[in-house]
């Protein structure tokens, strides 16, 4: 077990880090692109757009898809946020009445281009993908080579703590700030207010998987568990341990969970709901407790355990290293990367990515 604690406070799951290096020192080192969950249809009145966009948030490419196509902003969907420090791959719907589209090939610039297009008939609503795939190539690497694939191996095995990504808590972690003053009075815009309550629930979160990290049982049982289905929102339990929900942890079917906080009681029992409510009783967490509670959010779970899928890594040159992975919606590269070692944002970014 070690209690050595990341560059955001939270508590490591496999030991110190075995590199340092820099990542994003252009946006090609950073390349996402999102797994669809489901084809187009082929008809209806919203455009399904592939868009390739280097060096441009999701907001900046709908305003510009917008504009083009000459309808409201919000007209334009998009299944989740990238950050402008990256090469990007998603899919925006437009709706364009009647069919009557302006030329694609308008679109396109050095910063966008549209790498297909087909009809579909509803708006593409947020969440609706299956996952990101990332490439990632740090640069300016220390460390043993050897202690290095050592830790990816172990990461491809055993999975990361499915930590909530600093970019959650906005630069400096303002968003935490201003949740608390939210919550104490202080009126802010309806979306700001979305984002702040997700601040508020992801930060309680992240102070239940530390503890459990710090327990050495981010990814095992305790009694009173909560289970969270692979790929699903869906838990169940408690239920007594079993050979079979043995099996199932370790074949990564089913992971142990935690708190995403809200009115009600919690769902976990005995140790499990012991440490949860000792990770959460100082001051600060009581504060964002309550808040959450007043907004009126429910009682919710979230995997604590993440494993990168297809996980592979190539040297392409000396102090070079490029990874390649898949991570579930909702789930965050840099938490990956924090596990491997001290990895500095070179763009300063503290974007979704």
């Amino acid at each position: 077990m070690s209690d050595a604690v990341s560059e955001v406070g939270l508590a490591r799951a496999h030991g110190v880090p075995a590199l340092a290096a820099r990542m994003r020192t252009t946006p090609e080192d950073f390349v996402v692109e999102e797994i669809d969950a489901f084809e187009a249809s082929g008809a209806g009145e919203h455009l399904l757009l592939s868009i390739e966009k280097r060096g441009m948030n999701t907001a900046f490419a709908a305003k510009r898809i917008a504009q083009w196509a000459g309808v409201a902003e919000s007209a334009i969907g998009y299944a989740g946020l990238k950050d402008r420090h990256a090469v990007t791959r998603q899919r925006f719907s437009v709706w364009i009445p009647k069919k009557v589209s302006p030329d694609v090939a308008t679109l396109d610039s050095d910063e966008l281009r549209v790498l297909a297009q087909a009809w579909h008939s509803r708006k593409l609503p947020r969440g609706a993908l299956a996952g990101n795939r990332f490439v990632l190539t740090l640069r300016e690497v220390e460390g043993d080579v050897a202690a290095i694939e050592t830790r990816l191996t172990g990461i491809a095995s055993r999975g990361v703590p499915n930590y909530f990504g600093e970019q959650r808590f906005g630069r400096g972690g303002r968003n935490l700030d201003k949740a608390l003053a939210m919550f104490a009075g202080r009126r802010v815009p309806r979306e700001e207010r979305t984002h702040l309550l997700s601040a508020a629930r992801s930060e309680l979160f992240n102070r239940v998987l530390a503890a459990r990290v710090r327990a050495d049982c981010w990814d095992g049982p305790l009694d009173g568990e909560v289970w969270s289905l692979d790929g699903s929102r869906s838990v169940f339990g408690p239920e007594p341990w079993s050979d079979t929900l043995a099996a199932r942890l370790t074949s990564f079917d089913i992971h142990p969970s935690g708190p995403l906080w809200g009115r009600g009681e919690l769902r976990s029992d005995a140790a499990a709901k012991a440490l949860e409510l000792e990770a959460l009783a100082e001051a600060s967490s009581l504060d964002l407790r309550e808040g959450l509670e007043r907004a009126g959010l429910e009682q919710e779970r979230r995997a604590l355990r993440l494993r990168p899928t297809d996980l592979r890594w190539e040297w392409p040159g000396p102090g070079v290293l490029r990874l390649q992975f898949a991570l579930p919606p909702g789930c965050y590269a840099t938490t990956v990367l924090a596990e491997l070692g001290e990895v500095s944002d070179a763009s300063g970014a503290s974007g979704p990515v």
